[in-house]
């Protein structure tokens, strides 16, 4: 926990720039729940975002790579190791909504993570989640975002009204064999919780490219891929 508030002292004082496009002071409540911490970034909400990724220690550890509904980490991340299909894009046997896209036809129109193929639930407990794809949405629009480094580590930094903020380290993500990172340092993936609204093989998240300066919405991740997974705890 010492480790953890040391870096987030230096990510605050890092992007002390973000007062002059209007944050403020906001007496809100960081804390813990299940043993690992969340900040409160005083969002209309009430969304608590988990300081650091899912199996991570501090910000600064890119922390596990899940595929899309798996809950644990593994060598190789592709269709054919993919757990909810049977070897292709066009073969899901989980999360469809498209006969098209289903195994033999296969549709069940679920459409977000049930609590027991969410990597954030079932690794730190129910009342842990992945964030929805409106989280994310909120969180882009009620913070200001700049890049910075935090130990040697590449990232963005979100910082809220309130003067609270998180460090998203640039992970990228993780195709095929275990050694194949793509853009480590460069940008970073995160997913949602939340399946493309047409297209069930991609899924929808945020995504930050750092020598493009820009920080956006994606919503074609490929469900196979590897991505880290920042936890979000509701208080409403």
């Amino acid at each position: 926990m010492q480790k953890i508030s040391k870096i987030l002292t230096t990510i605050m004082l890092t992007v002390a720039l973000c007062t002059v496009v209007g944050c403020k002071k906001y007496e809100g409540h960081d804390g813990t729940y299940k043993g690992h911490e969340y900040i409160d970034l005083g969002l209309p909400s009430g969304t608590m975002w988990a300081s650091c990724n899912v199996g991570a220690d501090s910000p600064d550890q890119y922390g596990d790579y899940f595929a899309w509904g798996e809950t644990a980490p593994k060598a190789t991340y592709n269709w054919s190791t993919y757990l909810y299909s049977n070897g292709d894009y066009n073969q899901l046997t989980k999360y469809c909504t498209q006969p098209d896209f289903g195994f033999n036809g296969f549709t069940d129109n679920l459409t977000t993570l049930l609590p027991s193929d969410d990597a954030a639930t079932v690794n730190w407990g129910e009342g842990w989640s992945t964030p929805t794809y409106n989280q994310w949405v909120e969180l882009l629009t009620k913070c200001c975002y700049s890049w910075t480094t935090i130990n040697g580590v590449k990232g963005c930094v979100f910082m809220a009204r309130n003067g609270h903020s998180i460090f998203l380290p640039a992970g990228s993500s993780r195709v095929d064999e275990e050694e194949e990172h793509r853009n480590v340092g460069e940008s970073g993936s995160y997913w949602s919780s939340t399946l493309h609204s047409y297209m069930p093989d991609g899924v929808k998240g945020c995504q930050f490219i750092i020598s493009f300066d820009d920080c956006d919405l994606y919503d074609t991740f490929c469900r196979a891929s590897g991505r880290p997974v920042r936890a979000v705890h509701s208080t409403r």
